[in-house]
């Protein structure tokens, strides 16, 4: 089983930083907790950390839940709240979040300019004030 412990995560960074070739699944120990989320409800994470954070920060961006990411792509909900709460990398991971949320506001307002007259204003409108609101946290 795999160490899921924010040390775990942070030693890992480290390595990495300094040029080692050790990715995430390479991290081991005998971790008795019991795996997030439960063992026969997602499958098993086992991509590299950084393609880790950056799914976790565009998930965050569209603001889905740390359960429901864990959930959805088996990665350790430790490490996802260590992100969010920005304990972990939190330059690179508040650098890929305003992208994303970027990225999303130019989605919506795309998607408004689908639409005419009332329906679109009201959507650009609802984009931008999410956008500001979101730019604050």
């Amino acid at each position: 089983m795999h160490c899921f412990g924010v040390a775990h995560y942070r030693s890992l960074v480290q390595c990495l930083a300094k040029g080692s070739k050790v990715c995430y699944p390479c991290v081991m120990c005998n971790d008795e907790r019991t795996p997030s989320p439960p063992l026969g409800y997602s499958c098993e994470c086992d991509l590299p950390l950084g393609r880790q954070i950056e799914l976790v920060a565009e998930f965050h961006a569209y603001r889905i839940r740390p359960a429901r990411i864990a959930y959805r792509l088996g990665i350790d909900i430790a490490l996802i709240e260590s992100l969010v709460a920005g304990e972990l990398d939190p330059e690179k991971f508040d650098h890929l979040v305003r992208h994303y949320r970027g990225r999303r506001l130019q989605q919506r307002l795309k998607q408004a300019d689908r639409m005419r007259g009332q329906r679109s204003y009201e959507l650009r409108q609802r984009a931008a004030l999410d956008f500001e609101r979101e730019s604050e946290l």
